[in-house]
């Protein structure tokens, strides 16, 4: 298991290690068509949520779309700022580092992260209280990242 960093061990790693990238300009169709595919996620999350029983071992799916929506969410956000990361470690360092006026919690993004890759490298699934516990954030997060690209889009 990878130590715990706290959001500025990790940015700064980041930024060691070169993985804040400046683009030479704003892909608004690009930024456009990511906004649009992490909508398809965060829909085809809420369908399955409302069809799964609490006992379910697709609740690993529910989690994966809205993760992911999140991740898209976040880099088109950083797009727009001419920045690429393609660690999502360091996406959602760079994203709580430069952003603080968004008020995310890096604790969140760790756990939901070390989840997300629990699921997909070793197997780990994720339970209905799990899927819970992160609800209200992921809603949240999504819900704050589209506004912020929507207006300055």
């Amino acid at each position: 298991m990878p130590e715990y960093l706290t959001r500025r061990e990790a940015f700064l790693k980041c930024r060691k290690e070169g993985r804040f990238i400046v683009t030479e300009e704003v892909d608004i169709e690009k930024v456009k068509a990511t906004l649009a595919i992490a909508e398809g996620d965060i829909q085809a999350a809420l369908t399955l949520k409302r069809a799964l029983p609490k006992k379910d071992i697709r609740w690993n799916g529910v989690y994966k779309l809205m993760y992911d929506a999140l991740h898209e969410l976040a880099e088109a956000l950083l797009r727009l700022e001419r920045i690429k990361i393609d660690n999502h470690q360091c996406l959602f360092a760079y994203l709580t580092e430069k952003h603080p006026g968004l008020e995310f919690s890096w604790e969140f993004f760790e756990t939901v992260r070390t989840k997300r890759n629990g699921i997909h490298y070793y197997g780990t699934p994720v339970s209905h209280e799990d899927w819970k516990r992160a609800e209200l954030q992921f809603t949240l997060y999504t819900k704050k990242l589209r506004e912020e690209i929507l207006r300055q889009i």
